[in-house]
């Protein structure tokens, strides 16, 4: 009896500093990923800072107030980038957690999954500025908007620019959609909300940029001013559309909402794994980028502690090579239907 408790001893030690690394290097994953972004929004911040000093200042010559518009538009994406530069680096600066102080200090590892949670909130940030991000897109198309209708209303404030106004657009147009382009890749690779946030940003910045220069086009080749108002219209619901698509999906993952079907489909594999005879609490859980299951399952009442531990592994194992999941915690309840005295004979 005595080695047999020192084997299992010594197994579920094996386990929790199997975990510990594997944590560890899904921690160092993530993080690099973080990196990755932060210097992607880093070459956006520049490239907007470009094009609104390039904006400004071909406005001022051609005096066109489109242009300038435009100007600030895309100044306010150097706002953005910087608050999702902000919540990147909250998310990926570990130096001072618990979980430095608790396993790399310490070496202890039976608090892993309390350090796992600290770092889990450490990677809400990133969504907490995506929705940030969203809210100032909303504000934007709702200016950009407003502007328009006022330009449509108000016969006297439309201007005709001169052509060097179609320079700056021109450019603007070109660049927002090259940074679009490498953001979207960039997100899709990594796998990073805040990018993904970015991309959407930056196409709506170049959809704003093309219909300055195709109203300013319209005002030069047709004299019609009224061009102006009808293009920022369009481009302000667009930008809109964006926003709030962004501040959706980010509000629902901070409130902890995840998509039911594919719930549904963790539900039906784990179901399906001997041993288990049902799931009475299925919980999935975004951190981040990171996704996390809970779940609570009924097995045998006569199956050994040693048996439905291996089960959960099992489980666990099954969701991180199928589904990427990062940490599935697996509880056991015995199954009414097989307790003493309840079994069909």
């Amino acid at each position: 009896m005595q080695k047999e408790a020192t084997i299992i001893n010594n197994h579920i030690g094996r386990h929790i500093e199997r975990e510990q690394k594997n944590w560890l290097k899904t921690q160092a994953t993530e993080i690099s990923k973080l990196g990755g972004a932060m210097r992607h929004l880093g070459l956006n911040v520049l490239a907007y800072l470009s094009i609104s000093v390039i904006e400004y200042v071909l406005a001022a010559m051609s005096q066109s107030q489109t242009l300038r518009a435009d100007a600030f538009n895309n100044l306010s994406g150097i706002v953005s980038s910087l608050l999702l530069m902000i919540g990147i680096h909250i998310a990926k600066d570990t130096d001072n957690d618990a979980f430095d102080r608790g396993v790399k200090m310490t070496g202890q590892s039976s608090n892993m999954g309390t350090l796992q949670r600290v770092l889990f909130t450490r990677f809400r940030a990133e969504t907490i500025f995506t929705l940030v991000t969203g809210v100032i897109m909303i504000g934007i198309s709702l200016q950009v908007i407003y502007s328009g209708i006022r330009g449509l209303i108000n016969p006297d404030t439309r201007v005709v620019p001169q052509p060097i106004a179609l320079v700056g657009a021109g450019i603007a147009s070109v660049i927002m959609l090259v940074v679009w382009y490498f953001n979207r890749q960039a997100g899709r690779r990594l796998q990073n909300a805040a990018l993904t946030a970015s991309s959407q940003d930056s196409l709506s910045d170049a959809f704003t940029s093309i219909g300055t220069f195709i109203s300013i086009a319209g005002a030069l080749l047709f004299k019609l001013s009224w061009l102006d108002g009808v293009a920022s219209i369009v481009v302000g619901l667009f930008i809109l559309y964006a926003g709030l698509k962004i501040f959706r999906d980010s509000s629902l993952n901070l409130a902890d909402y995840f998509d039911p079907r594919m719930e549904a489909m963790y539900r039906d594999v784990i179901e399906n794994v001997d041993g288990v005879r049902g799931i009475t609490e299925l919980k999935a859980h975004y951190n981040g980028n990171l996704v996390t299951l809970d779940v609570m399952i009924y097995v045998d009442a006569d199956m050994k502690i040693r048996q439905s531990y291996a089960l959960g592994e099992k489980i666990e194992r099954l969701m991180r090579h199928q589904y990427g999941i990062t940490d599935t915690d697996v509880a056991a309840l015995p199954d009414p239907a097989t307790i003493h005295g309840h079994k069909k004979h």
